[in-house]
């Protein structure tokens, strides 16, 4: 039983849909844990909370198996048990940050070995101003930019998420992505005269 199609678009499927074998779990585990704990990373902003979460959602999805009806596919089920839950959390440690202690850890990690000392300092910079934007955002627009740019989910697979129509997610996906560039603009720690200067 493949994990990464919709139940519904399977050919006999005759079996209960939320039947899933022990090593048919550990395929669909392998198939979708490294985006999963991304997902739960974004909200959460520590990697070790991430991880828990990740751990969380899985074990929840094992013990609602037969919950899943098949009217989406496994990633977008998993998605969707994952943001309740991430939204949980917020609401229990009162948190409303996308990134908090992970800063760091997150932006050391992301230069290569052979970058320059100044490339190493630009893209750390890069990414507390993108990181600072995201934090000026709604909870709303902060979602839709993570599953439409990171996750890569159609609007279709994001209005099941949240609840909303595609053009309802269109509509307000643009909205985000303006406020988005207004925020990431005002972070620019030069001016644009003296940038424009500079070039």
């Amino acid at each position: 039983m493949p994990v990464n199609e919709p139940v519904a678009e399977r050919e006999g499927s005759d079996e209960a849909l939320g039947s899933l074998a022990p090593s048919e779990f550990a395929d669909l585990y392998a198939a979708h844990s490294r985006a999963i704990y991304y997902l739960t990373l974004r909200f959460l902003g520590d990697p070790q909370k991430a991880e828990d979460a990740t751990h969380d959602v899985f074990l929840k999805a094992f013990r609602k198996m037969d919950q899943f009806r098949g009217e989406a596919s496994w990633r977008t089920w998993l998605y969707r048990i994952a943001i309740n839950h991430c939204r949980n959390l917020q609401q229990a440690w009162h948190s409303r940050h996308l990134f908090s202690n992970a800063d760091e850890a997150v932006w050391e990690n992301t230069p290569a070995t052979t970058d320059s000392p100044l490339r190493v300092l630009e893209t750390k910079e890069l990414g507390e101003r993108i990181q600072a934007a995201l934090d000026g955002l709604s909870e709303e627009y902060r979602l839709l930019l993570l599953l439409v740019a990171d996750e890569e989910l159609s609007y279709e697979q994001v209005g099941a998420l949240t609840g909303q129509s595609p053009d309802a997610v269109r509509g307000k996906l643009h909205r985000a992505r303006k406020a988005f560039a207004v925020l990431f603009k005002k972070s620019d720690p030069l001016p644009e005269h003296e940038a424009s200067i500079k070039t």
